[in-house]
């Protein structure tokens, strides 16, 4: 399965078949990060891609950003554009195989591309990575695309299903600040760990 899902990516990468990036940080994002205080945060991005918001983060003084992808392309593009960035910091694994621990999880257009039937499995792996205090803020789609996927669509309500067990909900709206396409069809979200029981 994995090594299909592995190909499935790293094809796409190749042929240049990457819809889903904008070729820049995200509004969102990028204004989510400019309000974070602590450099120190250790912070994961998940099913990375080529990575904006690590790239954006590292240049504004974060150091401890680590990105976990299953295609290798995309690590390397960051690698190219941000040469200083630690090798040691770029995961080329399966995100359900990593093993670490975060402050910060930043979830931008990976929840999408995993099948639904692993959302809930999802929820559980960013709890597990993240530190007792943690917190995983990000991008969802607001709406159901029509076609199989991926990436899948999905709704504020499916979504809380996934993520209450696990996590007190801070802030789950609808963008003010989407790029134009995407206006009115994406949730900034931002959740705390609850504490463990």
């Amino acid at each position: 399965m994995m090594d299909s899902n592995k190909n499935f990516w790293e094809k796409r990468y190749e042929e240049n078949r990457t819809g889903w990036d904008i070729g820049e940080i995200s509004t969102p994002l990028k204004n989510y990060i400019d309000q974070l205080q602590d450099q120190d945060l250790k912070i994961l991005i998940p099913g990375g891609g080529n990575s904006y918001e690590a790239e954006y983060l590292f240049q504004n003084g974060f150091k401890n950003v680590h990105v976990v992808d299953i295609a290798s392309q995309p690590l390397q593009n960051l690698k190219n554009r941000v040469p200083d960035f630690p090798e040691s910091q770029l995961h080329h694994e399966n995100f359900f195989s990593h093993q670490e621990n975060y402050d910060l999880i930043l979830e931008q257009t990976f929840f999408c591309a995993l099948q639904p039937k692993i959302r809930a499995s999802y929820a559980e792996k960013v709890s597990e990575l993240l530190e007792e205090n943690g917190k995983i803020a990000g991008i969802l789609f607001n709406f159901e695309f029509t076609n199989d996927g991926p990436p899948f669509g999905g709704s504020k309500d499916e979504y809380l299903t996934y993520f209450s067990p696990y996590f007190k909900i801070d802030i789950f709206e609808e963008c003010y600040n989407s790029i134009p396409p995407r206006q009115g069809k994406e949730l900034f979200f931002k959740f705390s760990k609850k504490p463990e029981a």
